[in-house]
């Protein structure tokens, strides 16, 4: 870890990302991975001539720093026009078209690595830029007004997310022609190729993780059309005046969500990867070919006393075509009869079949009391803070809900997960587990149609090494959520604790497929059962990736540890091992032993004994 202090200073930022990358790397990863890399090696040359440094290069995305604007955009210039003669030789669908933004603006150093808003404003404005594009933004453009010998055009004012203010917008026009003289071009080549490997050695050397790395979603499975109708619910905007609203307009899109994920007729991506949209501007289109889908819904949702207004509208994201639009006025009360009404008229416009269970799993109302619902989903809200308070403040919530509907199920699953997790969190005593069980063995005899419950019973079964039942609950899930990636990712992991791992791989494929932005823990599920077929390359590559998307998940480290140690290369091991212990003091073989679910001792002793072998005591 890197304890020296950090620093602020002004400075020329360039994000940069591959349109489509998903797409391209789901119908060709091999190629893909060569052509990025390819590309990568432009960039970094181009950003070294022009007096940059190549910060960081997770996945496809690139993030650079300039002492001054001009020398950013030149640079920019460079690098479009370079991949441009490229793309002209390769056939349309494998084009590789990066997306530039660049950002003058206070930035925080830390060691190698870069924080702070004027970071984040680079990346917003990256996700603004079409491929082949370069979006600065006002204070950038400001400093080259008139330097430099290209056309700009204002595209207006754009509200980004987590900026407090609206950002200006620039877009640069780029014409036809060959790349510019570099004001270095009397180098010899090997003199550029050198540059190139310095800044590539540069961003490897940075660990592959800076601040911004949390805006970038999961790299996605293979994105192809599903055989059956698939959607996008993208997240529905609050049109209320009141911004604590913003729950409600969330619970709305999830509602939705739900509802047609319960239909094995469609296809529908979660939520956590609709989620990744909000608060940004899109096109449909783009939206349909990152996330594999044909159709997106999209709205907005206002509310204002005892009225809500809902409006909706269904595009073909191929043509562009509206299918259906709608604007619903109700009183606030009615709101799940208007959300079966949206759901009913998707299911006519894409010509869904639906079996006649589904049509009682999706026409039955959560409640009968409006504030209880209210209340639950700002419960849910609080529980995905993931912190001590959140957890306390939504188990709150949830007892009020239960309180005023003792017959509201779902409102008991919310609260059995917030004991979930916060016995998964070490936040009270073992007791948690408990409750939980029983709080959704109490919502599934209200509602035995509720897959999230029987997830719910699931987690708990596996945690309390009652594997068997545990599989049983987790595949009454699947069945009644059949696109709930949730679900086929719960039934993925118990499956490796259970000795399935083989089964195991081609279920957390599907969840990833469900959810293209998937969460991190994706990854441990598929690194973890790959360890367990022996497959040590992939499972280390996999690890490695999940831990540049969250350094501090205590068993990727772990498992790195044991690999390791399994392959003989006893010092990465150890220093594997000591970073597990600096994240989570206190480890030993004695709770690794009485925490892990394994129902295999072989499986167990394999672990215990790699462990041993790293230096755990």
């Amino acid at each position: 870890m890197d304890e020296r202090p950090a620093e602020r200073k002004l400075a020329a930022i360039l994000s940069a990302d591959v349109e489509g990358y998903s797409r391209l790397m789901g119908e060709d990863e091999l190629g893909t991975v060569r052509a990025i890399t390819e590309s990568r090696e432009v960039i970094g040359a181009s950003v070294a001539r022009h007096g940059g440094r190549v910060v960081d290069a997770p996945g496809d995305n690139v993030l650079a720093e300039f002492a001054s604007v001009v020398d950013a955009v030149q640079s920019a210039v460079e690098i479009q026009r370079t991949l441009q003669a490229r793309n002209a030789e390769l056939p349309p669908g494998r084009r590789m078209r990066f997306r530039i933004g660049i950002n003058l603006g206070d930035v925080i150093v830390q060691g190698q690595r870069l924080y702070g808003e004027g970071v984040n404003i680079a990346a917003r404005l990256e996700g603004l830029a079409g491929g082949g594009d370069i979006c600065l933004s006002g204070t950038a453009y400001d400093q080259i007004e008139g330097k430099l010998p290209f056309a700009f055009e204002f595209s207006g004012e754009h509200t980004v997310k987590n900026i407090a203010r609206p950002v200006r917008v620039y877009r640069l026009r780029l014409e036809p022609g060959s790349a510019p003289a570099s004001r270095r071009d009397h180098r010899r080549p090997w003199l550029t190729r050198i540059a190139a490997l310095v800044a590539i050695a540069a961003l490897l050397g940075a660990g592959g993780w800076a601040g911004w790395r949390w805006l970038r979603p999961s790299e996605s499975a293979g994105l192809a059309l599903p055989d059956k109708p698939s959607v996008a619910v993208l997240p529905f905007a609050n049109l209320s005046q009141d911004p604590a609203q913003e729950y409600f307009s969330d619970g709305v899109t999830e509602d939705l969500i739900t509802g047609l994920s319960k239909m094995s007729g469609l296809f529908v991506i979660a939520r956590n990867s609709v989620f990744t949209y909000k608060g940004k501007p899109v096109n449909v289109r783009d939206v349909g070919r990152d996330l594999g889908v044909r159709y997106v819904l999209e709205g907005g949702v206002q509310r204002a006393g005892n009225r809500v207004r809902i409006t909706a509208q269904l595009v073909d994201a191929r043509s562009g075509y509206h299918l259906w639009a709608e604007r619903y006025d109700r009183e606030v009360r009615d709101i799940f009869g208007l959300q079966d009404e949206v759901t009913q008229q998707i299911v006519r416009a894409l010509a869904v079949k639906v079996t006649e269970a589904e049509k009682v799993r999706i026409g039955r109302a959560p409640t009968a009391v409006f504030e209880a619902y209210d209340l639950a989903l700002r419960g849910d809200q609080e529980r995905q803070r993931t912190t001590r308070e959140g957890n306390a403040e939504a188990r709150r919530l949830f007892t009020q809900a239960t309180a005023l509907d003792p017959r509201y199920a779902a409102a008991y699953v919310g609260l059995g997960w917030a004991h979930l997790q916060s016995w998964q969190f070490l936040w009270s005593a073992d007791r948690e587990l408990e409750q939980a069980r029983d709080l959704a063995e109490r919502a599934i005899a209200l509602d035995n149609t509720l897959a999230d419950g029987y997830r719910l019973l699931a987690q708990t079964s596996l945690w309390q090494k009652q594997h068997e039942r545990a599989i049983a609950e987790a595949q009454r899930s699947v069945e009644l959520g059949p696109n709930d990636a949730s679900a086929y990712e719960t039934l993925a992991e118990i499956l490796c604790w259970s000795g399935r791992p083989e089964e195991s791989i081609r279920l957390i494929r599907h969840a990833m497929r469900l959810d293209p932005h998937y969460p991190f823990f994706y990854l441990w599920t598929l690194g973890h059962a790959y360890f367990l077929t022996e497959k040590r390359q992939e499972a280390l590559d996999t690890f490695a990736k999940l831990v540049q998307q969250n350094p501090n998940f205590v068993p990727a480290h772990a498992y790195r540890a044991v690999l390791l140690s399994e392959l003989g290369r006893m010092q990465e091991a150890q220093q594997a091992w000591e970073q597990a212990s600096r994240i989570s003091p206190g480890a030993s073989m004695a709770n690794i032993r009485e925490r892990l679910p394994y129902k295999r001792p072989a499986d167990l002793d394999r672990v215990l004994s790699a462990a041993h072998r790293a230096g755990v005591q």
